[in-house]
């Protein structure tokens, strides 16, 4: 089966798939030796390592699908691939699902919030209009009924600006047109997110932010709601920025202690092992 046909069975398993978030080959090739079996492109985590900057839109297109190539080619497990608005109208739209799907992402996330747009749970974003909202979506669905070996998760920032009801009737329609999952981005209760999932059919996303404006719930309670799948931005991110930020800190200090790993599981991590066995069997 491809990438896309996997994580379609994933998604509709019934089991709730904790999914952890990636930002480069490394983080993504960890997510996989950890066990998991899929992680998500985070566009906050690409524009943090790759640009030093927020997620407000400044990332470009070229950039994050070079981005998905590096981690698709590190990684076996499917990965979502964040894409933003679709970085323009319609054709740009296709053309993002297109070259998501050339990079071996198994899946692409499309959303409706305006354009440069931002992190979800941060202020200032807006989303268009229903017809453009819904252009989006068909333009990402039609580019994947042309061949695109890639799923359509279709995402919705209405909730802040038009409130909950607006959220999940432009996610019932993203169904209609034919998006295979949907992420009704940053409800504010639990009673929300159980309304989302009632009323709106097939596979859903909750998106779990440490400090975010969504209820962090367990995984069991997220199954229980009927989500099927639950991702972390800011889990492994924050971990390696405050691992990072600490030892500077204590070099700046003259302080060297012991190493958090050994050199012989820094090789195995980054795929050194793999790369010796491959080496020996050419040499000859």
């Amino acid at each position: 089966m491809s990438k896309a046909q996997v994580l379609k069975a994933l998604f509709e398993s019934g089991e709730l798939n904790v999914t952890p978030c990636c930002w480069n080959a490394l983080s993504a090739r960890l997510i996989e030796q950890a066990g998991f079996p899929l992680a998500f492109m985070s566009g906050f985590g690409v524009s943090a390592s790759r640009l030093g900057q927020p997620d407000a839109g400044l990332i470009s297109y070229a950039e994050m699908v070079d981005q998905a190539r590096n981690i698709a080619s590190a990684t076996s497990i499917p990965v979502i691939g964040d894409g933003d608005t679709g970085y323009g109208n319609a054709l740009n739209v296709k053309r993002t699902v297109k070259g998501y799907a050339s990079a071996g992402m198994a899946c692409v996330m499309i959303e409706d919030q305006v354009a440069p747009k931002r992190c979800g749970h941060t202020k200032g974003k807006h989303v268009v209009e229903r017809d453009e909202a819904f252009m989006r979506i068909r333009a990402a669905v039609d580019a994947k009924n042309e061949g695109a070996d890639i799923l359509i998760l279709a995402r919705t920032d209405a909730r802040a600006e038009h409130g909950l009801d607006e959220a999940i009737a432009r996610a019932k329609t993203f169904r209609e047109i034919g998006a295979d999952m949907t992420f009704v981005e940053a409800p504010r209760t639990v009673e929300e997110m159980k309304r989302y999932c009632d009323e709106v059919e097939g596979p859903k996303m909750a998106n779990m932010l440490e400090g975010g404006l969504t209820p962090f719930l367990q995984p069991a309670e997220l199954q229980e709601l009927g989500y099927a799948i639950s991702t972390y931005p800011f889990t492994g991110l924050m971990a390696m920025i405050k691992a990072q930020q600490d030892a500077l800190s204590q070099m700046k200090q003259g302080i060297f202690p012991e190493p958090a790993m050994s050199f012989e599981d820094l090789q195995k991590a980054v795929g050194f092992d793999a790369y010796y066995e491959a080496e020996e069997r050419y040499r000859h």
